[in-house]
């Protein structure tokens, strides 16, 4: 990180204890008051709708309920906490609800990225690296449960760093950390695969006599891990959900967030890796084998997945934090009075009811004149309306799209639920809309017996309808252009029960 290193500190001065509260304020408040930029994914819609199913059948699903092609197809929700969390909090604040859940969960994760630097960092150079963590994540910074799994994630790795910067292991008292991550998000997963080269940080700088023991204590950490992340309503398929994901092959590279890292252009990213670099040939950093096996995991994900850069932020810092802090400085006598004055047991808490009423009343003096609104580009209303007036029941939609529809009660043609779709259904669809295979555009506008299409206005396959015989554009503005059949009876009015609900 593009960052200068000091010695551990053990000294005490008042910043260091208000400093992870003043980093959750303030990133808190500034989230909150840029908090359209977090209403930019339409996916946002379908957490929602499925968390009302969730609070109102009381049950969890275990098959689709909205899309037009995979409806009754198996699917379950890994992340079923968070979308009851999101539409407990849209039903009482509109998109408020999510916004403020949301600020308060990148807040509450910065707070404790913070802490746990505090053991290794002075408090200026926590905070830069939690500023640095917050913009390197920024791009995926959406109303989306893996932010709600964001502090989890942070305290889970921070906690098993810290068993291994000891030479011990951790606490089992951290296993429901991992119970509620896995009900949170499917990311779960990456906290479970993180176990076994922390472990063998821990392992390895441990004295010969004590490796056995200690192995056998991560190993016995390992299992109970893997057994609380079955404490879920879909028990060990939530295992089987997760690793479904990665399964999707190609799809992953069309996916936007789910694309390699890009270095056409300058990025932060691209600008941390160098100054990595740089840093390390500078100070001549000399790591363990596993913690440079650690280091190199987290980047090879960063570098796959844009979506991992945000672990990158948070996580590769919290890797790194002993071997580059150096021997503790002393205490100094004026440390210790100021310790004293701040030890008096009414300080933390006073200060702590401070900035909470502060943020609290920040937050309500904002979200009374402030309407949150989401992103036009993923909410094309007006579109919407025109293909409801029409009674279209049958439409072919752009893939940002789809959590919209269902927002609508509208059945997408497919949506952000990459792993219900599966690979081979997702290609063919990615293939036709981005113009790639005009007859795969054809094959599925007939198969699925289509009647409309809403297709983002950059779109190809938008063009390609504009000269398509049997199509006519009915409707387009800045964010959409919908297209019908010209000949409306060529389609069967009774559809298929194997293609449609």
């Amino acid at each position: 990180m593009s960052v200068s290193v000091t010695g551990g500190v053990e000294s005490y001065s008042p910043a260091r204890g208000l400093t992870p509260l003043c980093v959750g304020a303030a990133a808190y408040l500034l989230l909150l008051f840029t908090g359209d930029a977090l209403l930019q994914d339409s996916d946002t819609f379908w957490q929602i709708k499925v968390g009302q199913w969730i609070i109102d059948h009381r049950a969890v699903p275990y098959s689709d309920l909205y899309s037009l092609t995979k409806f009754g197809a198996p699917w379950i929700s890994n992340a079923w906490l968070s979308q009851v969390l999101f539409a407990a909090a849209y039903s009482h604040w509109g998109w408020a609800g999510p916004v403020i859940l949301s600020s308060l969960a990148i807040a509450t994760a910065l707070m404790i990225f913070v802490r746990l630097l505090d053991a290794y960092f002075e408090p200026a150079h926590s905070v830069l690296l939690a500023m640095l963590a917050l913009m390197l994540s920024w791009h995926h910074l959406v109303a989306r449960p893996h932010l709600l799994a964001l502090p989890v994630m942070v305290a889970w790795v921070g906690a098993m760093m810290s068993a291994a910067d000891r030479r011990t292991y951790p606490s089992f008292l951290l296993l429901p950390l991992i119970g509620l991550w896995a009900n949170l998000h499917g990311g779960f997963a990456l906290g479970l695969a993180l176990i076994a080269p922390i472990a063998l940080e821990a392992v390895w700088s441990a004295t010969p006599e004590r490796r056995v023991a200690l192995g056998a204590r991560w190993m016995m950490f390992a299992l109970g891990a893997l057994a609380a992340s079955c404490c879920t309503p879909y028990g060990w398929n939530t295992l089987l959900a997760a690793a479904r994901i990665l399964d999707l092959g190609e799809v992953l590279s069309v996916i936007a967030e789910w694309k390699p890292a890009d270095f056409t252009s300058f990025s932060l990213f691209e600008g941390c890796l160098l100054s990595l670099i740089g840093l390390a040939f500078y100070k001549k950093i000399v790591l363990s084998v596993p913690r440079i096996l650690l280091s190199l995991l987290l980047v090879h994900m960063a570098l796959s997945h844009a979506r991992s850069i945000e672990a990158f932020g948070f996580l590769f810092p919290l890797v790194l934090a002993k071997p580059l802090a150096g021997p503790p400085r002393p205490v100094d006598a004026v440390a210790l009075r100021v310790r004293g004055l701040w030890s008096l047991p009414y300080m933390p808490g006073l200060t702590m009811v401070v900035v909470a009423a502060g943020v609290w009343a920040s937050t309500l003096s904002y979200t009374v004149h402030h309407d949150f609104a989401f992103v036009n580009s993923q909410a094309p209303a007006a579109a919407v309306d025109v293909l409801r007036q029409r009674q279209a029941k049958r439409v072919f939609n752009s893939y940002e799209l789809g959590g919209y529809l269902i927002a609508r009660d509208i059945p997408p043609f497919i949506d952000g639920r990459a792993e219900l779709y599966g690979e081979k259904f997702a290609m063919d669809y990615f293939n036709a809309v981005e113009g790639r295979k005009v007859d795969e555009l054809v094959r599925l506008l007939e198969e699925y017996r289509i009647d409309a299409t809403l297709l983002v206005q950059a779109s190809p396959a938008a063009h390609l309808l504009d000269h398509m015989a049997g199509w006519t554009r009915l409707y387009a503005d800045d964010t959409a252009v919908i297209h019908v059949r010209a000949d409306p009876l060529q389609i069967n009015a009774a559809p298929r029960s194997d293609i449609s609900p």
